[in-house]
């Protein structure tokens, strides 16, 4: 029993302790300052252009403006093709793959539909404007195609003859011959 009032007073002392050093604080303590928002920056948006070429797609092209494509003889090889450009308003003129066009401009490849220039690194396309009723093997207009009617064969007319199937063991000769002509056999 002598250990209550001591358990007691070390109780009452912590707690004392405790209040004080919390009361210490919340007074000593200098107030809070207000924190300002940090300013969200807007992020710039991705270039789709650059990542065109990550997955098969065609990448950016500068756009040609001073070249006009008329006409393409493109071989399967690709190394004989031949662009026929016009450049800077002066007549076509066929330029094969690696010939300059213009002063630092070559003839980089050659389709069937197009032809792929380089002028300093970068690759600039030309595209053969669309024509109506041109073929891609010629260069003339195709002829307009009819359509064929639809009219049943004419019905075989009847023949005067009747068809008639010979009796079985009747010796038939070739076609278009006639069989020989048989004897009545008679009983006795």
């Amino acid at each position: 029993m002598n250990r209550l009032p001591f358990l007691s007073t070390v109780a009452a002392v912590l707690a004392l302790t405790a209040s004080l050093a919390y009361w210490g604080i919340q007074l000593f303590t200098p107030p809070q300052r207000q924190i300002a928002a940090v300013p969200v920056q807007q992020a710039p948006e991705a270039p789709i252009d650059l990542a065109r070429g990550l997955f098969g797609g065609q990448t950016a092209m500068a756009a040609v403006s001073n070249f006009q494509l008329v006409g393409v003889v493109a071989s399967r090889a690709g190394q004989r093709s031949v662009a026929i450009i016009v450049a800077n308003g002066e007549p076509a003129k066929a330029y094969p793959v690696g010939e300059e066009v213009a002063p630092g401009v070559t003839v980089h490849d050659v389709q069937a539909r197009h032809v792929i220039l380089m002028e300093g690194g970068v690759q600039k396309r030309i595209d053969l404007p669309a024509a109506e009723g041109v073929s891609s093997t010629t260069s003339a207009p195709l002829a307009p195609v009819s359509q064929p009617t639809l009219n049943p064969p004419p019905a075989p007319a009847p023949s005067a003859t009747p068809l008639v199937t010979p009796p079985p063991g009747t010796p038939v000769g070739p076609p278009g011959q006639l069989a020989p002509a048989q004897q009545p056999t008679t009983s006795r």
